[in-house]
């Protein structure tokens, strides 16, 4: 345990959601008094909410997770919503984060910052050397500005703000809804009603030849931690395993634990999405001096049990 937290206050917005509720737990566990701030009690994207949530909580340490989120079909058809959402939230949480003289601001952008055609694996260094993927480029723009504030307050305010790119997340507790989760929970969803209803087969949307890379959702919540404790940098801070998993091969993995062993058509017309996102860890590891311990196996039958246990829960949220 690290005496970073003891005793501190601790604002985690979406603290109630997929990711945040691990790193609530995971930081109460380290004795600070910690706010979950869940979204029936503040509109972030209002001004006068955020300075609201600001004066209730009066937090010395802010880790912002809050996000308007979802997999291709959720970016095509709301990219502006994505973008507002995501990119006001963040402004106002920052400017108040610097008027209130915050401790420790640590901002979670995304890997769909990146840009379409950067080498691989992704490494900081290429973060502005090129336009990102079309499909969710509004998300992941919105997303990469709050690294341009992260900076720029660091250089005016002396913010202490940091700045992580998370790879994408699945685990037990994750959006299972079929309209708006991203494609682990999606495939999942889909292999356990063809098994229970007896299908001959599932449609999977593009080629199956993309490549993914896939963080459990504690190992980055224990990275995020591990950053807020060690990391005060200006560069972004890459988080993942740095291990690629075709979709092919994921929907493999998948109907083995599933015990579906119907057919499986892929939609062409449907579109793969960026064809390769691996991160380059390699500062990650210096810098946090940890690698994640979950294998994408045990990851994937852990996060398969949980919601073949709680399935009538996850599917009330839909």
């Amino acid at each position: 345990m690290s005496d970073f937290w003891q005793g501190r206050r601790v604002t985690v917005t979406g603290g109630r959601g997929f990711l945040g509720s691990r790193v609530v737990e995971i930081v109460r566990g380290h004795g600070a008094d910690v706010f979950d701030c869940p979204s029936s009690d503040y509109d972030l994207t209002r001004q006068s909410e955020v300075a609201r949530l600001y004066r209730d909580q009066r937090p010395e340490v802010v880790i912002h997770l809050a996000a308007r989120v979802g997999g291709i079909g959720a970016n095509r058809a709301n990219p502006g919503r994505f973008f507002y959402e995501n990119a006001i939230m963040g402004i106002e949480m920052m400017e108040q984060a610097r008027l209130q003289g915050v401790a420790k601001y640590v901002q979670v952008g995304t890997v769909c910052a990146y840009p379409k055609f950067a080498p691989i694996p992704f490494s900081e260094n290429d973060l502005w050397n090129g336009y990102p993927e079309e499909t969710n480029a509004p998300y992941g723009l919105a997303k990469k500005m709050l690294l341009v504030q992260a900076q720029a307050y660091r250089q005016q305010y002396g913010l202490d703000a940091i700045y992580l790119l998370p790879v994408n997340l699945y685990g037990p507790r994750d959006n299972f809804d079929p309209e708006s989760s991203h494609v682990i929970p999606a495939l999942i969803g889909r292999c356990i009603e063809a098994r229970e209803s007896g299908a001959a087969s599932i449609t999977v949307w593009g080629t199956g030849t993309a490549t993914r890379e896939f963080l459990y959702v504690d190992d980055c919540a224990e990275a995020i931690i591990r950053a807020t404790e060690v990391y005060e940098n200006t560069t972004p801070l890459n988080i993942g395993c740095g291990r690629g998993t075709s979709i092919r091969e994921l929907v493999d993995h998948i109907q083995k634990i599933t015990a579906y062993d119907g057919r499986v058509f892929w939609n062409t017309s449907k579109p793969d999405g960026q064809m390769k996102k691996i991160l380059d860890v390699s500062r990650m590891k210096e810098v946090l001096k940890w690698e994640p311990p979950t294998a994408l196996p045990a990851g994937l039958q852990n996060t398969i049990q949980w919601y073949s246990a709680h399935k009538e829960e996850a599917d009330l949220r839909l």
